[in-house]
């Protein structure tokens, strides 16, 4: 039996073995890739001091393969809790020095132990993935593990925020957590991808590289799989502690209030001429966005996927709202399978978790063409319809011009239960533009005209002044108000504090079927 002094010693010495993961020369590798190692990245994460480890003396169990001489403390995954700005989150760190960081049977178990503290508590699961994959010495078992993580990941969806990082490989089976999970960010360097070059070649003859096939850059700009990249880990990390301060910890609470020192009726003139007079000028809603909201400061989630819509979190009045307004400055913010992706989904995190939606609509209609008829625009238009009908959170909605034919339904009208339907003067809520109007509607008096052109200029003016304007819609209620441009912020912020209290449910079922 030893002494007292002996087993503190004994723990101390596998402690250190533990934080030193798989050893000096593989920390050392890792540092030179750019890289931190897991326990270093939970400790740019959460606040100093604040973590506490499960599991650190963890071992696998295979035995084959020789890895029964090859048991490190951990197996690969640093799992615990600890705060973010004081509040509590879960998190695991993959660890790449141990094994290349593959998921083993227990690597497995220790995550999901830590997913399942998470829901049970009611706090944030953060996932810090460098990884090479499946322990293939394990087999199936290692399978099973993924699975039994997915599991975890479907079910805490909706109930406790669920964010990704990637910070190293993330292939095969791996790939699969992070996509369920509400937000993933990727630092430069990382890749995901199902299928490495090595294979795709093989089978398809394609030779790609990496980057080129999962780099950060492809996910933030072409598969909208990154939601936001960093140039550093570290900057990565202050991305996850920014995005987390907008949210609630669980689906049950309400997002956090912060103090508000920008005055609630601050007027920005500026609001006033930044439509253009020409319909047809674009113009950055990201400025719009910027002088309405707290101390000008939004954070845009998927900035580089399908920029004519744009999705970010910002506060009015302290409170955490979020922000979808399409963008005239690419694509005049027409809705196109993209932008509907991209849109549809942001709104149903929102609803979860109860932060209520903003929405900017400048919108000229759906994007025409065999390529989106042909990739299914009706069904990724519909999944924007459907998420804005569904949200029982606070919807506020502001037109700042264009509001045409079926896009104006789907941008929270008042038709899909929008709370509070705001419209500037500028407004243009109509079926479709007034040349368009006109070459349908006047087609054979056009025809018939000495001189067709100044005929459909004297039409399209008429047109203009009867339709194109917000007074129609307000006249049958469809907007609440035309308001001053200058006073969106305020009337925004009083609308919210109304709403706060506002209490509204779908009817009972198991779910609805979203058109996927």
């Amino acid at each position: 039996m030893p002494t007292v002094e002996e087993a503190i010693l004994k723990l101390r010495q596998l402690r250190a073995q533990a934080r030193l993961g798989g050893g000096e020369d593989r920390i050392a590798a890792q540092h030179e890739k750019g890289r931190y190692t897991a326990r270093e990245r939970i400790d740019l994460l959460l606040d100093e001091g604040s973590f506490e480890e499960f599991d650190t003396f963890v071992t696998h169990r295979c035995t084959a393969f020789g890895m029964d001489r090859q048991r490190i403390p951990g197996d690969g995954v640093v799992c615990g809790y600890g705060t973010i700005n004081s509040r509590q989150v879960f998190v695991f760190s993959q660890d790449f020095t141990v094994f290349g960081g593959s998921l083993s049977e227990t690597h497995a178990e220790k995550i999901c132990k830590v997913m399942d503290a998470a829901v049970k508590v009611g706090a944030p699961i953060i996932g810090l993935n460098d990884s090479g994959g499946a322990r293939i010495q394990e087999g199936v078992a290692s399978l099973a593990g993924y699975a039994e993580i997915f599991k975890r990941n479907v079910l805490a969806s909706g109930v406790v925020p669920q964010i990704s990082a990637i910070l190293g490989p993330c292939a095969g089976g791996a790939v699969y957590s992070p996509a369920i999970t509400d937000f993933t960010i990727m630092s430069k360097g990382s890749y995901m991808f199902i299928t490495g070059p090595k294979v795709v070649k093989a089978v398809t003859g394609e030779d790609v590289g990496v980057e080129e096939l999962g780099g950060s850059m492809l996910h933030a700009t072409k598969s909208g799989v990154c939601h936001f990249t960093a140039d550093s880990e570290e900057e990565a990390m202050q991305v996850i502690r920014e995005l987390l301060s907008y949210l609630p910890q669980t689906n049950m609470e309400e997002p956090p209030l912060a103090a508000c020192t920008d005055p609630v009726n601050r007027a920005d003139e500026e609001l006033i001429g930044i439509v253009p007079d020409d319909p047809n000028k674009p113009y950055d809603m990201k400025n719009l966005i910027a002088m309405v909201v707290d101390d000008r400061h939004f954070l845009e989630v998927q900035r580089r996927f399908a920029p004519n819509i744009i999705t970010a979190f910002a506060r009015l009045g302290g409170r955490s709202v979020g922000i979808v307004a399409n963008q005239p400055k690419y694509l005049a913010g027409v809705l196109d399978i993209n932008a509907s992706r991209k849109a549809g989904r942001f709104v149903r995190f929102c609803d979860c978790f109860n932060i209520p939606i903003v929405t900017f609509v400048d919108v000229p209609g759906f994007l025409p063409g065999t390529a989106q008829e042909h990739n299914a625009i009706i069904l990724h238009g519909a999944k924007l319809l459907y998420a804005y009908a569904e949200a029982t959170v606070p919807k506020l909605t502001v037109i700042t011009r264009k509001a045409y034919g079926g896009a104006y339904d789907v941008m929270s009208s008042k038709h899909l239960r929008g709370d509070i339907n705001y419209a500037w003067p500028t407004a243009e809520v109509a079926v479709m533009g007034a040349r368009g109007a006109v070459e349908v509607l006047y087609s054979k008096q056009l025809a018939r005209a000495a001189d067709p052109e100044a005929e459909a200029q004297a039409l399209v003016r008429d047109y203009e002044e009867r339709f194109m304007n917000p007074y129609t819609a307000a006249e049958r209620g469809f907007v609440d108000d035309v308001i001053e441009p200058e006073k969106t912020r305020f009337r925004l912020i009083r609308a919210l504090t109304m709403l706060s209290t506002k209490r509204e449910a779908n009817p009972p079922r198991k779910h609805g079927n979203i058109p996927l």
